[in-house]
C-alpha cells in the first residue's frame, strides 16, 4: 500500500488547492501538488449516465450557479459546464490518469458513485495509492467489495467505539474498532466533544490507525495539533502547511 508511504506528516490537499484554481478541478490538483501537497483530497458522486464524477456538492448551485443536481447530468454534459479558470467537472478516472503518482483520498457522497468509482480504481490499477471513506460505512463497503486490499477509514458511526476505548484507556477495544483501518479522519473536535487529543491520538496510533485531521487552515492550529502527535492534516492551505513542516523549500 503505497498511499501511506513517505513521511510524515501527510499533506492532504482539501479539493486541491483552490487559490486561484476552481475547488476539485485538475487544476487545483495540480496547484496543491506543485505547492507541496503529499496527498489530495477529493470527493464523488454519481452521473445520469453511470460515472463517478469529481464533485463535493450534490448539485451545481455554489460552484456553478446552476439550479441542478449531479445525478441529473451526464458526465459529457457536466464537462460543459464552465467553472472558471478554463476548468470544468472532470472524472475520478480523468484525475487518476492525469496524475498517476498522486495518492487519493476519496469522499463516495453518494450511493450511485460507488460501483463507479470503484470501476475508475480498478481501471487505473490505483487501488494502492487511493484511501477510500464515507460518512456511510454501506457506501463505502459497496465501493471496496470489488476493492478487498484498498486503504479504508472508517465512518462516524464505525469510530464511536474507537473513541470510547481511546478517552477510557480501553486499548482492546479501540483495536477491534479499528481492525482493518489505515487511517482515523476526524476533525479536531464534535460539539462539545474534543476527539483529537495527546491521549486518543497515542491510543489510536497504538491500534494501528494514523490520525488525520480535517479541515485545518491556520497555521497555529496547524502547529499544535502536528505537536499532539497526528499524522496528517486535511488543508485547503496545503502551501501553508509545507512551509510549517518543511521551511527551507
Amino acid at each position: 500500500m503505497t498511499f501511506l508511504d513517505g513521511p510524515r506528516p501527510r499533506i492532504i490537499a482539501h479539493r486541491g488547492l483552490a487559490l486561484n484554481a476552481p475547488e476539485n478541478t485538475l487544476l487545483a490538483f495540480l496547484k496543491a501538488l506543485s505547492a507541496g501537497a503529499t496527498h489530495l483530497e477529493t470527493d464523488v458522486h454519481g452521473t445520469a449516465d453511470g460515472e463517478a464524477v469529481v464533485s463535493h456538492d450534490p448539485d451545481l448551485t455554489r460552484v456553478a450557479g446552476r439550479d441542478l443536481r449531479v445525478e441529473q447530468l451526464t458526465l459529457a454534459e457536466l464537462r460543459r459546464i464552465p467553472l472558471g479558470d478554463g476548468q470544468s467537472f472532470c472524472s475520478l478516472a480523468e484525475a487518476l490518469d492525469a496524475f498517476p503518482e498522486a495518492r487519493f483520498n476519496i469522499d463516495i457522497k453518494d450511493e450511485r458513485a460507488a460501483a463507479p468509482a470503484a470501476a475508475a480504481i480498478v481501471k487505473a490499477r490505483a487501488a494502492d495509492r487511493v484511501l477510500l471513506t464515507s460518512f456511510s460505512a454501506a457506501r463505502r463497503k459497496a465501493a471496496t467489495a470489488a476493492l478487498p486490499e484498498v486503504a479504508v477509514s472508517p465512518s462516524v458511526t464505525e469510530f464511536v467505539p474507537a473513541l470510547v476505548g481511546a478517552k477510557s484507556g480501553l486499548r482492546p477495544l479501540t483495536r477491534r474498532a479499528l481492525r482493518g483501518f489505515a487511517a482515523v479522519q476526524i476533525p479536531e473536535r464534535r460539539g462539545p466533544v474534543r476527539l483529537v487529543t495527546a491521549r486518543t491520538v497515542r491510543a489510536i496510533q497504538a491500534a494501528g490507525a494514523e490520525v488525520h485531521v480535517w479541515t485545518v487552515d491556520d497555521v497555529a492550529e496547524m502547529k499544535r495539533l502536528l505537536d499532539l502527535g497526528v499524522d496528517a492534516i486535511v488543508t485547503n492551505r496545503c502551501d501553508l502547511m509545507k512551509a510549517l513542516v518543511d521551511p527551507q523549500n
